[in-house]
């Protein structure tokens, strides 16, 4: 959808056509899900996710500004109510990690991909390793590489300057591959 259709529907929601918002979410339900799920790696998440992403840009749609591109603006949405999720899931993991050692420092899972295909196991690998990166590093490459957006729209949508995130991608990228290069030596 085009920054002009975009802008037209904004403006008819706020006269009153409520019904126009599912243009919107029709628009970009795909793109926020799949952005939400390869940032948690879960699919109930990522669906939470873009569900409260939505709600939270209706609920705050007075305040965005039509001379911008609304695709930005609700991408920031995402990205901020996936940057919390994670950093929530990481504290509740350790405190997690933290009683399962108390009660059992043996317990440990066996995570076996018997059965996978190359594909397979290569894919799982990297979502494995990317889950590794920090949240900054992985949300720049998620967005430039499986969003398909330039770095300009990444910027945007991440509050930082192209330059900045030129440099987060090519750090991200270089310790993804050290990390892979690692875990093929291990």
């Amino acid at each position: 959808m085009d920054q002009t259709t975009d802008a037209e529907i904004v403006a008819r929601v706020l006269k009153g056509d409520k019904q126009a918002y599912a243009l919107l979410i029709d628009t970009y339900k795909g793109p926020l899900f799949n952005l939400a799920y390869r940032m948690t790696g879960s699919y109930s998440d990522a669906e939470d996710l873009t569900q409260e992403t939505f709600i939270r840009a209706y609920q705050n749609l007075c305040r965005f500004d039509q001379t911008k591109k609304y695709f930005t603006w609700l991408y920031t949405i995402g990205i901020n109510l996936i940057r919390n999720h994670l950093a929530k899931r990481a504290r509740d993991h350790e405190h997690q990690k933290e009683n399962r050692l108390l009660s059992d420092p043996q317990s440990r899972r066996n995570e076996n991909g018997a059965g996978e295909t190359v594909a397979e196991e290569s894919l799982r690998k990297l979502e494995k390793t990317m889950a590794q990166l920090s949240v900054d590093l992985r949300e720049a490459i998620i967005l430039k590489y499986h969003q398909d957006l330039t770095f300009e729209e990444v910027a945007a949508i991440t509050g930082d300057s192209t330059g900045a995130i030129k440099m987060r991608i090519y750090r991200g990228l270089k310790q993804l591959k050290q990390l892979m290069d690692s875990a093929d030596e291990g």
